[in-house]
């Protein structure tokens, strides 16, 4: 096993009408910001219960973060941030919407362009604070600091991370995904599983525990997967789907392992190129990359 050190400081909240707790976990009078996506969150319910637990607060609200979300929409909201002097960004979503607004919470402490932290590996000296109510498991982003974004401009899809960007706390309800489309709850459990792939399908280095927990994430998946997709308002069904793909990317099986990202990295380009969902590329991608590289895959081989 590898040489490793790991923290997360991120707080989970899971369960049944976790929601609420909003209410203790952002201290009175702060100025939030919620960010979200298209507007789901306001037709299934999950707007309504944010906005009464935020009561206490006063809040700013940013929507239309997009599937893949982009540094030109981002940048919107940054300006709008700064303009509002927001102290806390929430993030009411699924990872893109989660992604975006690390890369927002950032931007609002920059006086450059934000792209530099990308680009130019510009040093984050602060941030604002950031907490999320999950709404589509699948990126692990509720649980780790990093963030993927594209720029429309320049057909750029590109990632990084940063320790300033972990969410204060998470809220995982399994209830609220209930109502997501079957399509995102496929690209939901494949990015989850690719994600474990990635940091299991590489070289042994004897990390037993790594390799365990690995598997087991796999196996829930695939037993679990396909019975959500017949019942789809199964609430240990959708909390083990749940919490499978947080623990697939919130750096824990990923310690002291030797790592591959070459599906995800090439998924990115065909996101960028072709406007795909991520899900969709990782699964076209996966099988064939493994099956090119198995022989560099083996035991006695060192390629990463």
């Amino acid at each position: 096993m590898y040489n490793f050190e790991y923290q997360n400081p991120t707080r989970i909240v899971f369960g049944k009408g976790e929601i609420s707790k909003l209410k203790t976990l952002i201290e009175s009078g702060t100025k939030v910001m919620v960010t979200y996506g298209g507007g789901s969150i306001k037709s299934n319910g999950v707007y309504t219960q944010v906005m009464e637990a935020l009561s206490h607060c006063s809040v700013v609200e940013f929507g239309g973060i997009e599937a893949n979300p982009t540094y030109e929409t981002c940048m919107k909201a940054i300006e709008l941030g700064k303009k509002e002097q927001v102290e806390f960004v929430l993030a009411v979503g699924g990872g893109s919407v989660i992604d975006g607004s690390k890369f927002i919470i950032a931007g609002i402490k920059y006086d450059g362009n934000p792209w530099d932290f990308i680009i130019k590996k510009a040093f984050i000296k602060d941030a604002v604070k950031l907490g999320t109510v999950l709404t589509l498991p699948a990126t692990g982003s509720e649980m780790n600091s990093g963030f993927v974004l594209s720029k429309k401009e320049t057909g750029e899809k590109l990632s990084m991370g940063h320790p300033l960007l972990f969410p204060q706390f998470s809220i995982l309800d399994p209830q609220v995904t209930y109502s997501l489309p079957i399509k995102q709850v496929k690209n939901g459990i494949v990015d989850a599983f690719v994600h474990t792939t990635e940091q299991y399908l590489t070289f042994p280095v004897n990390a037993q525990i790594q390799d365990r927990f690995s598997e087991s994430i796999l196996a829930i998946l695939v037993s679990d997967g396909p019975k959500v997709l017949e019942n789809l308002e199964n609430y240990d069904l959708r909390a083990n789907l749940m919490w499978s793909a947080t623990m697939a990317l919130n750096g824990l099986i990923g310690v002291g392992v030797p790592q591959d990202w070459a599906t995800h990295l090439i998924g990115h380009e065909l996101t960028a190129a072709y406007g795909l969902d991520h899900g969709q590329t990782l699964a076209i991608v996966l099988p064939s990359l493994l099956h090119y590289k198995k022989s560099e895959k083996l035991e006695n081989e060192r390629v990463f």
